[in-house]
């Protein structure tokens, strides 16, 4: 009788050691969540997925370069490009976006699908994800004749772009973007440097976390098949009320994917522009994720 109470006695204080060890190892095949702090690093799009019916709203700023001194208070009193940015999770994988920047009018309609995405126990060792979009830019150009002014067709650019990202410690997280954009006409009076059709360049992004709510950020986006300068960023992400705030110093302007590789870049230290983006993620009728 004393062994079999002694029996059940072990029996029972074993069997939540058991549950909670099988739970373990089924948590173990999780996506690796939050590689980055946002569905946007600095400039780039990242492998941040949106969860079904959830809203990604960014306000992306730069200004113009900091060796214009106080006089220019370091570029802000040359005013800002602007672009506002709307992107929706259709699902768990595919979300659609829209945004306007203030840069030549330019609307740009994108989207991001989620092939796969790293996991806790490395059996899948990266996160992959697709992005692409198709722009307009809107100037109306009215000092240009009738006849002068560009016609809708001439007026579009593409973008396109792979994303392989890895979390390598709970510090550390880095991506690596194959892109392209092109212009179907690159005209002179875009505010664009490059005079080729198609720009191809190879986007990174690194994130180091610093604290449990921010980090330092880095960016570098070479161009490999034009004379351009490189983009070069480095910032600091600062979550804070369920916002994510992205300040940096970047060497370009431009924020869309398209202008980004043609829009031309100055040099790191002497052309540096001072940016800031602000992040927030609306759940529409489910419970708001949090950064």
């Amino acid at each position: 009788m004393k062994k079999t109470i002694l029996f059940l006695l072990v029996l029972g204080w074993s069997l939540p050691l058991f549950a909670q060890l099988e739970r373990k190892l089924e948590n173990e095949d999780l996506p690796v969540d939050l590689i980055f702090h946002a569905p946007r690093h600095i400039n780039l799009l990242t492998v941040e997925p949106l969860e079904k019916k959830s809203m990604h709203f960014a306000i992306m700023h730069t200004f113009g370069t900091l060796n214009g001194g106080i006089e220019n208070l370091f570029g802000l009193d040359n005013g800002a490009n602007i672009q506002f940015s709307f992107e929706f999770g259709l699902s768990e994988k595919l979300s659609l976006g829209f945004a306007r920047s203030s840069r030549d009018k330019f609307y740009n309609l994108y989207g991001r699908y989620h092939l796969i995405q790293q996991t806790q126990n490395d059996r899948i060792p990266l996160s992959i994800s697709l992005a692409g979009g198709a722009g307009v830019v809107s100037n109306p150009y009215q000092f240009l004749g009738p006849l002068e002014r560009p016609d809708f067709n001439e007026r579009l650019a593409y973008s396109a772009q792979v994303m392989l990202a890895r979390r390598f410690s709970p510090k550390i997280s880095f991506q690596l973007s194959p892109m392209i954009s092109y212009f179907v006409n690159p005209l002179e009076i875009y505010q664009i440097q490059g005079d080729q059709n198609l720009y191809v360049a190879l986007g990174m992004s690194g994130k180091i976390k610093v604290t449990d709510r921010s980090s330092l950020t880095l960016q570098y986006i070479p161009n490999l098949n034009s004379d351009l300068r490189s983009n070069f960023g480095i910032g600091w992400d600062v979550e804070a009320g369920g916002h994510v705030f992205q300040m940096y110093f970047v060497t370009s302007q431009a924020l869309n994917e398209q202008y980004l590789l043609a829009g031309g870049n100055g040099v790191p230290g002497e052309e540096f522009r001072l940016g800031f983006n602000v992040n927030r993620i609306f759940a529409l009728g489910q419970k708001k994720r949090s950064y």
